[in-house]
């Protein structure tokens, strides 16, 4: 009998009600700002029509922080990875709204997108907020920032490119630490965590944390 090793998630399935706006521009938008997942490699510029650099969101949620950003930054191209279709909603509509051309959505799990879609040394910087912390010591394996994961990151970053994660769970900052510094094509330049990148802006479950006295660890690394 074959040993059964569990793939990495990049999310656990909650379920949500759409709200009406949500409904009508998954309905409505998704032919125009989605990707679906394929086997083939993404080619940015017949999706973005420019070079601009790709900046890859994983796990985006409500998309808070990833509309604000793409709508600050035009001269970067935005992909964001979620499951959770309320947030897809969410994000379709506000593109719509904004009329955001730098900014496209794949709602698939984020694994499968970087193992079959996104090229090698293609990727500026990868944004992973308040991934999910899988508190419970037995469930630690299913946490997305472990040392295999990091490094197919890594290997998607062009030189220069970044990964940035952060989380307001303690032993799981220390836990991402770790796991970078152990990753031969990556350098912390902070040999630590990393001081408050003042242009990341903050969501209200970060907001909700700090109200609770959680604290905020960030941490940045470089491709070499």
């Amino acid at each position: 009998m074959s040993e059964y090793r569990r793939k990495i998630r990049s999310f656990v399935r909650r379920n949500g009600r759409l709200s009406a706006a949500q409904e009508h521009a998954l309905t409505h938008y998704r032919n125009n700002y989605c990707i679906e997942l394929t086997d083939s490699l993404i080619d940015y510029e017949g999706i973005f029509h420019n070079s601009n650099p790709v900046i890859v969101e994983i796990g985006f949620g409500m998309g808070h922080a990833t509309i604000e950003l793409a709508e600050k930054f035009p001269n970067y191209n935005f992909l964001g990875i979620e499951v959770h279709t309320p947030g897809v909603g969410k994000v379709l509509d506000e593109i719509h709204k904004r009329e955001l051309e730098n900014l496209k959505i794949l709602q698939a799990d984020a694994v499968d997108v970087l193992e079959h879609m996104i090229p090698l040394n293609s990727v500026a910087g990868f944004h992973i907020f308040f991934p999910d912390p899988w508190p419970k010591k037995k469930h630690h394996k299913r946490r997305l920032l472990q040392l295999e994961f990091v490094h197919k990151l890594s290997l998607r970053l062009c030189a220069g490119g970044y990964l940035y994660s952060v989380t307001d769970w303690e032993e799981y900052a220390a836990q991402m630490l770790k796991v970078v510094s152990e990753e031969p094509l990556l350098v912390n330049p902070f040999n630590g965590f990393a001081s408050t990148i003042d242009w990341r802006p903050k969501t209200s479950f970060e907001r909700k944390g700090e109200a609770k006295q959680y604290q905020i660890r960030e941490v940045w690394a470089e491709k070499i």
